[in-house]
């Protein structure tokens, strides 16, 4: 093979890698069950949300658990809180997004970030206002908080983003050596948030448990749409082309 074929293969061969290492942006490998599933999470979630507004099962496990808001621990909760609601959560969806951005100098991986949490974090608010479901009475609470947040509770938003974002960085780093620290953080991250929205009783623990279950079923069907499908609708985000082969020599 003549010596000038070389060099034309390897850099290829290298970006080819590059775009491997990065589980964001691999193609969903079953989309069709991926939308599937996503479908079946919605219309399950609805259901069992209209359920738990009229048999509010885990009232009393919501009041057990607002008794341990006292002391430091209010204090964490509120914090944490306020970090993960909407403005916030969106701003640290850009400061992560910028981070892939000047880490990598990779757009199609930065603009994948905010376009995945959005599709499965925001349509999680139209389950809200269909299931409707109140609140944590805040007569059968020992610390309630005031006020009490107006918007319905099924399902919860803070715990949705909160691991919509645990997923974002294992996915980030699944191919890389942090991915062990990164599953630690998810899994921290997504917990801590189910304990701070339920020891707050501004959310049912029903509601913490359902925003995972959203992210689970959603989240593929979101990153097909939007890595899959409309990114590679603009053509400075589509995957880019590696080289062909080199013909043996003649």
């Amino acid at each position: 093979m003549p010596p000038s074929s070389a060099p034309s293969t390897v850099p290829s061969s290298r970006r080819a890698a590059r775009g491997r290492t990065v589980a964001l942006l691999a193609p969903v490998r079953r989309p069709i069950a991926s939308i599937v599933v996503a479908a079946a999470t919605i219309v399950a979630l609805t259901a069992l949300g209209l359920v738990l507004r009229s048999h509010p099962v885990d009232a009393g496990l919501s009041a057990a658990l607002n008794a341990l808001r006292t002391g430091a621990v209010a204090h964490i909760a509120a914090l944490a809180y306020a970090a993960f609601s909407p403005v916030p959560a969106m701003i640290l969806t850009v400061g992560l997004t910028a981070v892939a951005w000047l880490a990598t100098r990779r757009l199609r991986l930065a603009a994948a970030i905010p376009g995945v949490v959005a599709l499965t974090w925001i349509p999680s608010d139209i389950v809200k206002i269909v299931v409707a479901r109140p609140r944590p009475d805040p007569t059968l609470l020992a610390h309630p908080v005031s006020p009490m947040p107006t918007d319905a509770s099924f399902p919860s938003g803070h715990v949705v983003f909160a691991t919509v974002l645990a997923t974002v960085l294992i996915l980030l780093t699944w191919h890389t050596r942090g991915r062990i620290v990164a599953l630690i953080a998810a899994v921290v991250l997504v917990a801590g948030m189910i304990c701070v929205v339920t020891i707050l009783a501004v959310h049912y623990p029903t509601d913490a448990v359902a925003s995972v279950i959203w992210t689970i079923g959603v989240f593929p069907a979101a990153r097909l749409v939007w890595v899959g499908l409309l990114m590679p609708l603009v053509p400075v985000l589509r995957e880019p082309r590696t080289s062909a082969a080199p013909t043996a020599a003649r």
